[in-house]
């Protein structure tokens, strides 16, 4: 599941036996209730959203009908949604917190807060979200997800898997046109995405509709799991004939629409009806914050200036003294000694490169963490029809009942975009310690399975880039050019806060914003441009990973300045199993925590 839609994950009646509320450690006498309620409401979710118990391994059993069907992307099923979580906040509301245990309050307040968000994008201003208010546009739709989703996500163990992959095969025409009708809609009103996206958009299209229906990449992959699984039967015969029949026309209505839509330059929410209010809660929901885009605007400046100062002295050291820190960095990101080769094999070698150090890292962590998980990790390519616009890599969690372990995806379109000194940090991020060490301790907890699978931006990417600097403390840099690329991260970060702010606040050209990267962080302008144009379509999203690190470093340095000498960094890092929060609650957590072990 890709951790930047992990939110809206619901869960089925037979995923309660996973957690059930008699097992939860000395309830208090209205912990029962909530528990029983968010179990229910993860239930009930679980009905309109069969894609999340495929992704999280609940499709079975009971369930096993989910797993022949898509989610319903129309506006009715907008509308039922956003009444949905209305009426599980109403009812979660009416729970007196003084009826619950510590644990209880924090869950019916961790749980309030998500919903919180969840119902601004559609209950404010009639558009799916406030970090991605587009319909369809470069990295979403269900152009964009489906074909990806039914490779990566639905298991084919059994002829009856493979008959329901050809029921969502069929299903996906359906969702083309639902999405089609939404993004009408939406578009009447003024919320369509900046031309470019829209460019890119109709470029990924044309590319799922190139290839003749059997040669498409989902009858691939279902011929070629089924004959893994010694499945006979005509599958790509039928899911061609599906695809041809229903898929490809579908598509061509799409594209036919977004081809039609209304163009607009302008790459910042700011254009848009209500698009500065739109912004501001953008930020709110990605940071959990309440700083002001001119806040965040003025963090990033300050923060770019100090990681800037600290590379320039590596860089000099490295005989790079010549130039602006973004032209160096650059120079050195084209050095021929630090790129895989642009092939198949250098592909290989750079994914190889990628698992080595995961398995390095790992014997590292007793040092930093108490029972570290051991959960596996596979590392894959995006798609090679989606990686024109997708991200430059996203993780996804592990199916619950083990059927699929957690994926991390890199996108390997260009091996520039990847020298090998940056690919150490890359691997803490998204690896270990970083988002698959703190979401698969997410997944172990004994807490009802909304709240465990809670999704706060700012939390799980801040805690990625603390976990970058772990991994330094830990001695996983070993040569001063490895940190040059570790605090090249930082600074990436640091300057999204300026970008994100500047395209959708001060009213940035894509072209300005790109410049601004370039010249900033050294990335290639490929890269940047990509990074560019994924915040003009998801507003505040990219502001959530410094401003994340930024809370996650002050509660640190508070728990040591309270505890002084008895600071544990095993400790500190036990927070992670209260689960996902709100960032101002986390540093809530780590005062009260610390205080505690200072008392004891």
């Amino acid at each position: 599941m890709d951790r930047r839609t992990f939110l809206s994950s619901t869960t089925a009646a037979a995923a309660v036996s996973l957690a059930p509320a008699m097992l939860r450690a000395q309830p208090a006498s209205g912990d029962i209730a909530l528990d029983a309620l968010l179990d229910r409401i993860f239930a009930d979710g679980l009905k309109e959203s069969p894609e999340q118990a495929t992704q999280l391994g609940l499709d079975k059993g009971q369930n096993a009908a989910l797993k022949s069907t898509l989610d319903d992307h129309s506006l009715a099923g907008r509308a039922r949604a956003l009444a949905r979580n209305k009426k599980a906040m109403a009812d979660i509301a009416a729970i007196d917190p003084a009826t619950l245990s510590k644990q209880g309050k924090l869950n019916r307040e961790v749980v309030l807060y998500s919903l919180e968000d969840r119902v601004a994008g559609p209950g404010k201003y009639g558009i799916s979200g406030t970090i991605r208010p587009y319909a369809i546009f470069q990295q979403g739709g269900v152009y964009f997800n489906t074909p990806d989703f039914l490779n990566s996500a639905h298991t084919i163990q059994s002829k009856d898997d493979a008959e329901s992959y050809l029921a969502r095969l069929d299903a996906f025409a359906t969702a083309l046109d639902q999405d089609t009708a939404v993004q009408q809609h939406d578009a009447a009103r003024g919320y369509v995405a900046p031309d470019f996206a829209l460019d890119l958009t109709l470029g990924q299209m044309a590319a799922l509709r190139g290839k003749p229906a059997a040669e498409n990449s989902m009858v691939a992959s279902l011929v070629k799991r089924t004959a893994a699984a010694s499945i006979p039967g005509e599958w790509g015969p039928r899911a061609a004939a599906i695809i041809a029949r229903h898929v490809y026309p579908a598509l061509d209505r799409q594209m036919a629409m977004v081809r039609a839509l209304p163009r607009r330059k302008e790459a910042g929410l700011w254009a848009l009806p209500q698009g500065e209010a739109i912004y501001a809660d953008a930020l709110k929901a990605a940071t959990t914050t309440s700083f002001s885009p001119d806040e965040v605007h003025r963090i990033g400046l300050e923060q770019v200036a100090e990681l800037t100062g600290r590379l320039d002295a590596i860089l000099k050291g490295q005989g790079l003294s010549q130039g602006s820190i973004g032209a160096r960095l650059k120079a050195f990101n084209e050095s021929p000694a630090q790129l895989y080769p642009d092939t198949a094999d250098g592909r290989s070698a750079l994914i190889a490169e990628l698992n080595k150090g995961v398995r390095d890292i790992a014997t590292r962590l007793p040092t930093a963490f108490a029972n570290p998980p051991t959960a596996p990790l596979e590392i894959r390519a995006v798609p090679v029809e989606i990686q024109d616009g997708a991200s430059n890599g996203y993780y996804r969690l592990a199916a619950l009942d083990g059927s699929r372990p957690a994926l991390y995806f890199i996108n390997l379109k260009s091996v520039g975009d990847w020298p090998k000194w940056t690919l150490p940090s890359l691997t803490y991020h998204e690896g270990l310690p970083g988002h698959h060490l703190q979401l698969s301790i997410i997944a172990g907890l004994k807490t009802p399975l909304l709240r465990r699978l809670t999704f706060f931006s700012a939390y799980s990417e801040g805690w990625a880039l603390y976990a970058e600097q772990v991994a330094d403390e830990l001695g996983a840099y070993p040569t001063a050019i490895e940190r040059a690329g570790y605090l090249q991260s930082f600074l990436f970060r640091a300057a999204r806060l300026v970008a994100d702010t500047g395209i959708h606040a001060k009213r940035w050209t894509r072209e300005q914003a790109t410049d601004y990267f370039v010249e900033t962080v050294g990335f290639a302008r490929p890269r940047s441009l990509r990074e560019i144009e994924r915040y003009c379509t998801q507003a505040g999203q990219a502001c959530s990973y410094k401003l994340g690190h930024n809370a996650w470093l002050r509660a640190r340095t508070n728990a040591q300045e309270i505890l002084g000498d008895k600071f544990d960094i095993r400790q500190f890092h036990e927070v992670l199993r209260d689960g996902a929060v709100p960032l101002t609650i986390l540093e809530r957590l780590v005062d009260e925590r610390a205080r505690a072990q200072a008392a004891a």
